[in-house]
Formats: C-alpha cells, sequence, structure tokens
C-alpha cells in the first residue's frame, strides 16, 4: 500500500503561488499516506494475533499433501546403512608404516583403508603455438585451435565451473570474478560477462527443443508465474513443466495471450480456422465479429503484425473483441505446432491458464479456507470442521490416484457437494464454499485422469528457484542476459529430474569430458515409452 513518493524539486523562480499551494498539499497527502501505511500495518499485525501467529507472519508450505501420505515409507531410523567410500575412485595410495620400529618375527595383517577425500584447484594455462608455413607456392599453412575452445582465451573447464557457479550455485558476477582473480586467472569483467552469454546457441536451441517435446508427448503440464525485472521495469516469467522437464520464459506480461504465444513454442504465425472459432465462440466473442473475420474464409498469417492488421481492416476497435480473437488464433497456432486438446493444464487458478482441460490445485484451494479470519470461536470452529472435511476428502483423492477404480470415482465425485454446499455459521465461509463449488469438475479432473497431481507443488518448487536467482542478482539488463538467466534454469531444473548432474551435463556438452549425455528432450521421450509402453 505504501509508496515512495517525493516532492518534485521546482526551482524556486518556477513556483508560483498556485504552485506552492500545490507542493503543500503534496507534502501533506504524502504525511497522511505515511500514516495510513503504518495504521495499516498495525492493523495487519493485531489481525495475526488474534489468529494465533506472529507479526507479519512468513506463510509456511501447506501441509495438506503430506500430512494426508499414507504411503509406506520408511523411518530415518530405519534405513539401510551403506558406505560412504564404496563407489569412490582412488587416485592415490600411500602406505604408512607403523612408527615404532617392526620387531623380528611380526606376520604382516594386511592394512586398515582410511579414505581422505580433497580437490586440488588450481590454474593451468596451455600455450598454443600454431605452426605457419609457407608453401612454394607462395600459401601459408597454420595450425587450427581445438574446436571447443571456439575462439576464446579460456577453456571449457574454467568455462563449466563459471556457468555452474553463475547459474546452480547462484554466485554473482563480482563475487565470481573476485573469486577467479584471487585464484591467478587473468579475467576483466566485460570477459566474463562474455563467457556466460556469448556463443550458448547450442543450449537454447536445447531448451527450445525441451519446451516442444514436452508439449508434443506430455499427458500434463503444470504451471506458474512470478515477476521478472528487466531493464529496470517489471516483468515476468512463466514456468511450463511436470515431473520430467521444467522450462522458463521470461516476457513483459503474464496475460493469456502471453501464455499461448509461449505454448506455440517460438513460433510467430497465426491461424483463423476452425480451432480459433471454437474457441472465440466458447469465450462469447458475438456471432457477427467471427463471420466479419472469416469473410475470406480460413487464413494462415506470418506474423502477428499481419494479425493485427487484419484486425484493423475489418475495423475490430473493441479491446475484449481483439483480445479474444487473438487468443482464438494463438491458441489455433499452438495446436498446429504440436500441443493437444487433451493436454491437462494444471494451475493455482490464475485465470490467464484456465484453457483447454483445466485443472486446479487443491493446496491453494485449501489455503483460502485456512487464511479466513474467524470473528468468533463458533467461526473458528467452523473452518476447523470444513477443513477437517477437506483433509480427509483429500487423503481418499490420493488413495484413488494410487488406485483408480471407477466405482470408487463416482462415489467421491458425489462426496464432494456435502462438503462444498454446507451451511455454516459464517457467511463468509459459506459463500466461499460456493466458489470452491462452481469450480468441481477442475477439481476432481484427477478422476477422470489420474496421471495429474493434486497440487501444483512441482511448479512452486521449480519456480523458488528462480525467484531465489532473482533476489539474489535483481533483474536483468540485456535481452540476451535474460535469454540465458531462461535456458540455463530450464536445463538445470530438467537435468535435476531426469537424474542428471548439471555439472556433468555442462562438461558433456562443452568437450571437458565425454559422459554420453543424451539431449534431453531425448531423455523425455525415453521417459515417456517407459510409462506408456509404446
Amino acid at each position: 500500500m505504501s509508496q515512495n513518493w517525493v516532492v518534485p524539486d521546482i526551482p524556486e523562480e518556477q513556483q508560483t503561488t498556485v504552485v506552492k499551494a500545490l507542493l503543500a498539499l503534496l507534502e501533506q497527502v504524502i504525511d497522511h499516506n505515511q500514516k495510513l501505511s503504518e495504521e495499516v500495518e498495525h492493523l495487519k499485525d493485531e489481525i495475526n494475533i488474534l489468529k494465533g501467529e506472529k507479526k507479519k507472519p512468513t506463510f509456511k508450505p501447506s501441509k495438506l499433501d503430506k500430512s494426508t501420505d499414507t504411503s509406506n515409507k520408511k523411518k530415518k531410523g530405519q534405513r539401510q546403512k551403506k558406505s560412504k567410500t564404496s563407489s569412490l575412485i582412488i587416485h592415490q595410495d600411500e602406505v604408512v608404516p607403523p612408527r615404532s620400529p617392526v620387531p623380528d618375527g611380526s606376520r604382516f595383517k594386511g592394512y586398515q583403508d582410511f579414505i581422505v577425500q580433497d580437490i586440488s584447484i588450481q590454474t593451468h594455462n596451455t600455450r598454443y603455438r600454431l605452426e605457419r608455413w609457407l608453401t612454394p607456392e607462395g600459401k601459408l599453412l597454420s595450425g587450427k585451435l581445438p574446436e571447443n575452445l571456439k575462439g576464446r582465451h579460456f577453456g571449457a573447464e574454467l568455462l563449466c565451473y563459471i556457468l555452474y557457479q553463475y547459474h546452480h550455485c547462484h554466485t554473482t558476477q563480482p563475487l565470481l570474478l573476485e573469486q577467479l582473480h584471487e585464484w591467478g586467472v587473468e579475467i576483466s569483467s566485460g570477459q566474463l560477462n562474455a563467457l556466460l552469454l556469448d556463443k550458448q546457441e547450442a543450449f537454447h536451441a536445447e531448451k527450445d527443443t525441451l519446451l516442444k517435446t514436452g508439449l508434443s508427448i506430455s499427458p500434463y503440464i503444470s504451471v506458474d508465474d512470478s515477476g521478472a525485472r528487466h531493464q529496470g521495469k517489471n516483468g515476468f516469467v512463466t514456468q511450463i513443466g511436470n515431473d520430467g522437464f521444467a522450462w522458463f520464459g521470461s516476457t513483459a506480461s503474464k496475460s493469456r495471450v502471453n501464455f499461448f504465444s509461449l505454448l506455440r513454442v517460438g513460433h510467430d504465425d497465426c491461424h483463423l480456422n476452425s480451432a480459433a472459432l471454437a474457441y472465440m465462440e466458447q469465450q462469447g466473442l458475438p456471432e457477427p465479429v467471427q463471420k466479419h473475420l472469416l469473410s475470406n474464409g480460413t487464413q494462415h498469417f506470418k506474423t502477428m503484425a499481419c494479425w493485427t492488421a487484419h484486425l484493423d481492416g475489418h475495423e475490430v476497435k473493441n479491446k475484449t473483441h481483439r483480445r479474444i480473437a487473438t487468443e482464438g488464433v494463438l491458441l489455433a497456432s499452438a495446436l498446429s505446432h504440436g500441443l493437444h486438446q487433451d493436454l491437462v493444464i494444471l494451475s493455482d487458478g490464475a485465470g490467464q491458464f484456465n484453457v483447454l482441460k483445466h485443472a486446479l490445485c487443491w493446496v491453494h484451494t485449501e489455503r483460502l479456507i485456512h487464511k479466513m479470519l474467524p470473528l468468533n470461536d463458533q467461526h473458528r470452529q467452523d473452518i476447523e470442521q470444513v477443513r477437517g472435511a477437506v483433509w480427509n476428502y483429500y487423503s481418499r483423492l490420493k488413495a484413488f490416484q494410487a488406485d483408480p477404480d471407477p466405482k470408487k470415482a463416482i462415489q467421491l465425485w458425489r462426496d464432494f457437494d456435502p462438503i462444498f454446499t454446507r451451511k455454516t455459521t459464517y457467511q463468509t465461509l459459506n459463500l466461499l464454499l460456493k466458489r470452491i463449488y462452481r469450480k468441481k469438475s477442475e477439481l476432481l479432473l484427477v478422476l477422470e485422469r489420474p496421471e495429474v497431481p493434486l497440487h501444483t507443488n512441482g511448479s512452486e518448487t521449480d519456480i523458488r528457484d528462480f525467484v531465489k536467482k532473482k533476489k539474489i542478482s535483481g533483474g536483468t539488463r540485456s535481452d540476451e542476459g535474460r535469454r540465458c538467466r531462461d535456458t540455463f534454469a530450464s536445463l538445470k531444473k530438467t537435468c535435476r529430474k531426469q537424474g542428471i548432474s548439471f555439472w556433468q551435463y555442462l562438461q558433456d556438452r562443452l568437450g571437458v569430458k565425454k559422459y554420453l549425455t543424451p539431449d534431453l528432450s531425448e531423455l523425455l521421450k525415453q521417459r515417456a515409452i517407459a510409462a506408456t509402453g509404446y
């Protein structure tokens, strides 16, 4: 609510009587606004105390999912112990004899091993001396540098370390530069920035292919978004993924038009066809506007500019009509590039994601009830009873998900109604339950598609790492910097989900060591084949 308002500095000679009066009034408004902000914060603290919480609480992750987990997991004390050093590679053996002389007649009883793990950090500079030969014909022959150098004066191992520290460990560029200097690496801040941004096309291409593959073969995607400043302006990042991959895309907005644009996987075309018209009709675009746009039949527009010109040419000036029509042609374009109609989109309820087969997160739904402020003991009791019923029902949904049964699905569908149509003494709670009840089909999509998770915890975990990076380094300053941030965040998260070391992945891609790591999209396909059997 509070804003950092500052009275403008107007030279004295330019301050007329009216300006002076306005400046005085503005100072009063700023002072009043600050007092209101302090009062609001004070009232928030009192409300939190009444709810039994601390001042300015930090909401902890919901325990709805973990508390209803009935899987037979071994307790911490029941884990089987295994040797921590059995798989280590021994680089050096050093035999240590007893300190005192061994008496004659003693028998050798073998060794007692004591393994010490260590690393060696040192610079390793190579001078490539390219031979130059002048042939009798006057032609100059010269040696060629190794391809993995790509003309850089810094080796692939050093580049791996820089990328790993910056994107995986969230080390800032100034700290990374200081560290390299302390280790004896002669590198400037500009050179370090170039190593992080330049010649990363292979990584960008793998990231783009990852989204295309994920959208074409996945039964569902979980989505979320967060703020991401760019060039001093507010922007947004959209997360798309599931248990097999994660993909991030930063843009200036988080509208549905933006979401459909991302689902086109880098394409810039628009399709005005039956799929687009079906969406427009579903969203309530007037029929005369639809017919007017389709007066020349189905069309394919190569760019968004061409589509905008089409709207202008048909004099579609209403902002809502233009938005719905644009969403329709973008969705049709995404469908033509591999997106399928049966893809389930799981979200926390944000409107821009409510498309195709939409599923809602139960954790976010339960949180709405938990965050309600009771006005008396009866209200508090009503909230606890409703939450208890929701937790029990959620536990049954998890059991169904583990062992789907059509009869149980029918019963669960019926048992949803008594929970969310009940009448309590708390009218605000009744209205909330009524709103949740209207989302019944989206909350119970799991009965039709058991493979879809009941929550968006995966997306929350994925984007949390991105937010951590944003808090440490702030926003991006160049378009290439923003692109690299999205690319390496996507690749790192996907490696983790595929059980691949991100360090080994970087070494493999940069030619330091050959771990024969397949393309991440190929791993995603193999995982889908293993899950479906075809």
